[in-house]
């Protein structure tokens, strides 16, 4: 039986009602009586918190990141968030590399400088519940148009794939896209975005997406997710990924894939206009369900272009009540996330990795498409691949 931690308190604490403040700070656990005994001497018991952020600032470590030339048992240790944190699954966080520089030279979108990494373009862009973009052939065409923003973000993803492999660390392809980014005179989108620290999202395993590239190691046997963004000088957004299995992937692990790939193609042969884009969820979820997956509610596929997320949304699942109609010069995401278990999500205490609640694994697809007259256009396509075509060998690294 333990005392509850207010002063002059006398009651036994309840096992589950710990402070969380003192967990994320990596301190050890400081249990109260109640939730009132606890808000009521709060003033007092923070001061711990403050002096434990005292002593950290002073050693130097903000217990999140590590330099580069830090000792590798610094890299590998968790963050302080994760300190008592209850995982899902197997996967463990551990430090982030400091930030990445981008030159005064590189166009930058709204939130780029934005000391809470607010959007108010697009903040704006939802108050005044826009009507959906269509862009016309000249901002699809020009020499820094969407055509082209979104050829860069292929490059830069499929550099990135090339360099995944068992033994690399994500921090090393962050490295690797963020300098890619910038020899393409691009800005990595997901840097600062809403203070995302880093220049693309790496998911592995359970992680469903918005995972953060750190010092963790590649194993074989990972399924790993590389979601790429890039912002070009003509004001423009692309946003692709897909999902690569490393090394020898289990069968279920190559059937999730696979699936995964499977949605995103079989939504896409939908594309046209007159299409409602509420549709586009139910051919999703049954082809998720035929091969005995699942499909995740929270996140949807979103229109792109001068905002890097804008109208329409767009649910991936069945009987969503998503709104507006498929007309030529639209543009937007498809980005169907598939779990082999519960399509339940959760997120880490970092404030961005979403995991399975099962910790079973997830894989993802995305392309961003332009509605044509006659069907579609998948601008963020494969070189020679108009059209979606399996192939595990593209998506296997050894």
């Amino acid at each position: 039986m333990t005392t509850c931690a207010s002063p002059s308190c006398t009651n036994t604490t309840v096992a589950k009602l710990a402070c969380p403040k003192c967990i994320q700070l990596g301190l050890p656990p400081t249990f109260f009586c109640s939730q009132d005994c606890f808000k009521a001497n709060y003033n007092v018991h923070k001061q711990i918190h403050a002096l434990a952020k005292t002593i950290k600032n002073s050693s130097g470590d903000d217990g999140i990141t590590a330099p580069l030339d830090a000792p590798l048992e610094q890299k590998l240790a968790p963050p302080e968030w994760a300190h008592n944190y209850s995982f899902t699954g197997d996967l463990r966080p551990t430090r982030l590399s400091p930030r990445r520089a981008v030159p005064a030279s590189i166009r930058k979108p709204d939130y780029a400088s934005d000391s809470t990494g607010r959007s108010e373009s697009e903040e704006r862009d939802k108050r005044s519940g826009a009507f959906i973009p269509v862009y016309t052939p000249d901002e699809l065409d020009a020499e820094l148009g969407l055509r082209q923003v979104n050829r860069m973000g292929r490059q830069v993803l499929d550099l990135a794939g090339r360099a995944l492999k068992p033994g690399v660390t994500t921090d090393e392809i962050d490295r690797i896209v963020h300098e890619a980014c910038l020899e393409r005179d691009c800005y990595p989108s997901p840097l600062n975005y809403y203070n995302f620290p880093k220049s693309l999202c790496i998911s592995v395993n359970e992680v469903i997406c918005h995972g953060i590239p750190d010092y963790r190691e590649i194993k074989d046997g990972d399924i790993v997710n590389l979601d790429i963004s890039v912002y070009n000088r003509g004001g423009f957004h692309s946003d692709l990924n897909e999902t690569y299995m490393v090394g020898s992937v289990d069968e279920d692990g190559k059937r999730l894939v696979k699936t995964a790939f499977d949605c995103l193609a079989a939504a896409m042969h939908l594309v046209k206009p007159g299409t409602l884009y509420r549709d586009l969820g139910t051919v999703i979820e049954r082809t998720a369900k035929s091969n005995q997956c699942s499909v995740v509610r929270t996140y949807c596929g979103h229109g792109i272009g001068s905002l890097f997320h804008t109208t329409p949304n767009i649910p991936h699942y069945a009987k969503n009540k998503a709104k507006g109609t498929m007309k030529a010069g639209h543009i937007f995401t498809i980005e169907p996330m598939i779990n082999l278990g519960s399509h339940v999500d959760r997120t880490w205490d970092d404030n961005w990795t979403s995991v399975t609640k099962d910790g079973q694994r997830s894989a993802q697809f995305e392309h961003t498409i332009l509605v044509t007259d006659s069907g579609y256009d998948i601008l963020t396509q494969r070189e020679n691949e108009p059209i979606m075509m399996w192939n595990e060998e593209l998506n296997t690294r050894f």
